[in-house]
């Protein structure tokens, strides 16, 4: 998932619609424009057709922008989002609760239910927020685990080169907030600031070495982390907001299907961040086909019939 994707809900306001009519069959599944967001759809959509739900795909609709205010004008009925991005949603992004994983999804289940009539169901123990990664032999062999030992290697004189998009090196809630939480600065020369929001090119130039790069930015639950041998260290302080998976959707749907949320707690229970990794790099690093990686993950887990 790419910063574009997660955050351009901050860039244009969402023209609010009134209460929706009664849901009608079947139910529209749409997602962002992301890996992630179109693996998590085909297996709400796999779940609920099994479970005689009809379910019309409308997956990789685009962006956070488009796809909430699609909701929102029910023009789809569900779609994976993340509980951090009700802090723009309602404009309270500087209320600590986001940086609180159970305290976020309660906060947004609320304000949504109040205000728009849409329904959060339990959240996937999965943060896809920023952190820093480092190279894997770096982190070996200068036992780095936590940002915290990243400090103090850099403090220390140790050699360091992270790449990153602008909005990552520049914006106050990511490295700088980094920076201030853990008490280390990075110069102009320990950074290399490539175009676009995307993590692949920086995860590949610290994984290879490219041009002195051995740390970079990441989001949690990329596909590419683990294929590339990274290391995402810890961040104890918790200096970011929390970004889980949920499925969001119309309460009148919820309402003419009161079977959704036992359908979809299993599949959103077992989706954590090693989960999520590994079916990311399925189809971003294997060049899989995101609805058959989902139907084989959920086959696996005894949550889809074999056949």
């Amino acid at each position: 998932m790419t910063l574009v994707t997660r955050r351009m809900a901050l860039l244009a306001p969402i023209v609010l619609a009134g209460f929706p009519a009664a849901a009608a069959e079947p139910v529209k599944i749409g997602s962002k424009i992301d890996t992630e967001g179109e693996l998590i759809g085909a297996m709400i959509i796999a779940v609920l057709n099994q479970a005689g739900i009809p379910t019309v795909n409308r997956l990789r609709l685009g962006n956070t922008r488009i796809a909430r205010a699609a909701l929102l004008a029910g023009e789809i009925d569900l779609y994976p989002e993340y509980t951090g991005n009700g802090a723009f949603f309602f404009h309270v992004d500087s209320d600590p609760v986001w940086k609180n994983a159970k305290a976020g999804e309660a906060r947004v289940r609320e304000l949504d239910a109040a205000q728009n009539h849409i329904a959060w169901l339990a959240a996937a123990p999965a943060n896809n927020t920023w952190g820093i990664a480092v190279n894997g032999d770096l982190a070996a062999k200068a036992k780095l685990r936590t940002l915290a030992d990243f400090a103090a290697y850099v403090n220390g004189g140790g050699k360091i080169r992270v790449a990153g998009s602008a909005e990552f090196v520049e914006s106050a809630a990511a490295l700088p907030a980094f920076q201030t939480a853990y008490g280390f600065k990075l110069s102009q020369d320990q950074l290399l600031v490539l175009a676009g929001g995307g993590t692949s090119a920086p995860e590949k130039a610290a994984a290879e070495g490219t041009s002195g790069v051995n740390a970079t930015m990441v989001f949690g639950t990329d596909g590419a982390i683990d294929a590339l041998g990274l290391v995402v260290l810890e961040d104890p302080k918790s200096v970011q907001m929390v970004y889980e998976p949920a499925p969001s959707l119309r309460e009148p749907v919820l309402a003419a299907y009161p079977k959704i949320p036992e359908l979809l707690a299993p599949i959103f229970a077992k989706l954590d961040e090693k989960t999520l990794r590994t079916l990311n790099a399925k189809v971003e690093v294997d060049g899989q086909v995101a609805a058959k990686v989902a139907e084989a993950w959920l086959k696996a887990n005894g949550l889809l019939k074999q056949g």
